[in-house]
């Protein structure tokens, strides 16, 4: 099951690298490269990485869309 996020747009827009967002986030950069893949994630990854980005919470659907909000 893939599932559709922005996180490698929104991480290239701020120009960090996957190593920089892993370390900021404290995960590997395996689970970035996956979820930038579309697999799927826990919900404290997610907030981990919205951290890692300075995103609200609030804001979480600039990388992290709703799956009814997606065409695809």
């Amino acid at each position: 099951m893939s599932v559709i996020n922005h996180l490698k747009k929104v991480r290239e827009d701020r120009m960090m690298s996957k190593a920089e967002l892993a370390r900021k986030a404290g995960l590997s950069v395996l689970t970035i490269d996956r979820i930038e893949k579309g697999y799927p994630c826990r919900h404290s990854t997610k907030r981990k990485i919205l951290e890692a980005l300075e995103i609200r919470l609030e804001d979480r659907r600039i990388v992290f869309p709703d799956p009814e909000e997606t065409d695809e």
